[in-house]
């Protein structure tokens, strides 16, 4: 693999410290800034609702930008969001920071994720992306577990403070490391890249990737209170446990990207029902620790094995126009189904349903999601075959 997915790749880490950290430190946050559990969760949506909005907008307004440039403006983004999520002075200023960061983020894996599937063989182009995911994933093992412990030990904000400094080392990694080839696109025409989202397949699998996203966030969201509420684990016990979810993510991801350049719509389909198998029977995993350890790890697996899989369908089906917007698109999708999910959970819990509720509820979600998945693949009649997508560089 070229050396520019991995530096891809530390964009992606340094991405996925910033989104997922927070959930480790919710009752941090809370307790500092004097707001519930709930509203602390609110800053997870506030994000993925930032990623919803500045993916589309970003995309189209740096549309004829070179790549390695915008792959730049948006690390920058990136970098001063940081910065001032750590200088925040209350909760208000805090989402509003946390808005501005994840504006980069959408963009960010859209495009690379066009970059990524141009720098190699027509049969690696899902493992491409899978590699550039696996940013995220290490974030997940080694950044979010180190930034936890970071904010348990010396404030939440000297984690944000750690994330700007790996937001400026990104940016050199990307400068150093992504050839000036992709910094030539094909002239951007936006009427011709919007039309991409009128074809019936593109939609559908974007909404399979909200639907299923959701599942996996009604939960992850709040995965702090579960396991020191339900599980008995104590505070100080999160941050190793988020060290299991790393590791499945890392086992998710690149076997979700194995299975997709060989057949797509099997890893999609497949997926999705592991998800929803893992949500369901974590209902009684989480009561016993052993048992809540091994499943946090195959909620990590579960959900980053649907990743490659789904991103690689939504280019396919925009293959010829508009994938870099497409491509935007999935990933705010994605985030959407992050918004959504945090909401429908911090609903559960508001509402009376109760910490233990969350799983069943979540587990409803990737099942929603692969109803819109089979209906996509009537329509398209049955095909299941992943053919290489040409992607313009």
């Amino acid at each position: 693999m070229p050396l520019a997915l991995y530096a891809l790749a530390a964009g992606a880490f340094g991405i996925g410290v910033t989104e997922f950290v927070i959930m480790g430190l919710l009752i941090d946050v809370s307790k500092d800034l004097g707001v519930s559990i709930s509203a602390a969760g609110q800053l997870i949506s506030a994000y993925a609702l930032g990623v919803v909005i500045g993916a589309p907008l970003l995309t189209i307004a740096t549309g004829n930008w070179p790549r390695k440039t915008v792959l730049l403006a948006l690390m920058a983004i990136f970098t001063i969001g940081n910065l001032a999520c750590a200088l925040a002075p209350d909760y208000w200023t805090l989402m509003g920071a946390r808005i501005i960061t994840a504006f980069a983020h959408g963009t960010f894996f859209g495009v690379g994720s066009v970059v990524a599937t141009g720098l190699v063989a027509p049969n690696r182009k899902a493992s491409a992306i899978a590699l550039m995911f696996t940013g995220l994933t290490v974030a997940n093992t080694l950044g979010v577990p180190f930034g936890t412990w970071l904010g348990q030990a010396f404030g939440w904000r000297a984690t944000f403070w750690a994330v700007t400094a790996v937001g400026l080392a990104a940016f050199a990694v990307i400068l150093a490391l992504v050839p000036r080839g992709q910094a030539a696109p094909e002239k951007s025409d936006l009427r011709t890249d919007l039309a991409v989202l009128r074809r019936t397949p593109v939609l559908l699998g974007l909404a399979t990737t909200v639907f299923g996203y959701a599942g996996v966030f009604a939960v992850f969201t709040y995965i702090a209170p579960l396991l020191t509420e339900i599980s008995g684990f104590s505070e100080a016990a999160v941050s190793p446990i988020l060290l299991v979810f790393g590791g499945g993510l890392i086992v998710g991801n690149l076997a979700g990207g194995k299975v997709a350049d060989r057949w797509l719509m099997p890893a999609v389909l497949g997926s999705l029902v592991v998800l929803a198998l893992v949500l369901a029977t974590m209902s009684f995993a989480i009561h016993s620790q052993v048992m809540a350890g091994i499943y946090v790890g195959l909620l990590g697996a579960a959900a980053f094995a649907t990743v490659a899989p789904l991103q690689m369908w939504v280019l396919e089906k925009a293959q010829g126009a508009g994938q870099s917007l497409a491509s935007s698109f999935n990933i705010a999708a994605f985030n959407l189904g992050n918004a959504a999910g945090a909401w429908l959970g911090g609903a559960v819990i508001a509402h009376g349903l109760g910490l233990g509720s969350l799983t069943w509820v979540a587990a409803l979600l990737p099942l929603a999601a692969l109803a819109v998945a089979g209906l996509a693949l009537r329509l398209d009649g049955g095909t299941t075959s992943g053919a290489p997508v040409s992607v313009r560089s």
